[in-house]
C-alpha cells in the first residue's frame, strides 16, 4: 500500500473517530494523520502547500471549538481531496 491510500485511509478512519464520539481517540490518531499528511505535502505545488496552511488552520479552529462534526467533515473531505491532487 502506498505512503498516499494509507493516507487517506488514516484520514478516514479517524474522521470515523470524530463522528462516533470518541474524541480522544480521533484526536490522537489526528497527529499522526496531519504528521503523514505534511510529510506527503511537502512536494507538493505551492498552491496545494497554500491551500494546506489554510485548510489545517479551519481544523484546528474546528478542534478549539471542539466541532467534532465539522473537523471530521475536514479531514474526510477537504484533506482527502488535497491529498488525491498531489502529483505523483
Amino acid at each position: 500500500m502506498s505512503a498516499l491510500r494509507r493516507c487517506i485511509d488514516e484520514c478516514r478512519q479517524c474522521a470515523g473517530l470524530f463522528r462516533l464520539g470518541r474524541d480522544v481517540e480521533a484526536a490522537l490518531t489526528m497527529v499522526d494523520v496531519f504528521e503523514g499528511a505534511q510529510r506527503l505535502l511537502l512536494a507538493a505545488p505551492a498552491d496545494i502547500q497554500q491551500d494546506w496552511a489554510l485548510v489545517l488552520g479551519q481544523m484546528l479552529d474546528c478542534q478549539a471549538r471542539q466541532d467534532w462534526l465539522g473537523l471530521a467533515d475536514f479531514i474526510e473531505y477537504e484533506l482527502i481531496e488535497l491529498l488525491e491532487n498531489v502529483p505523483a
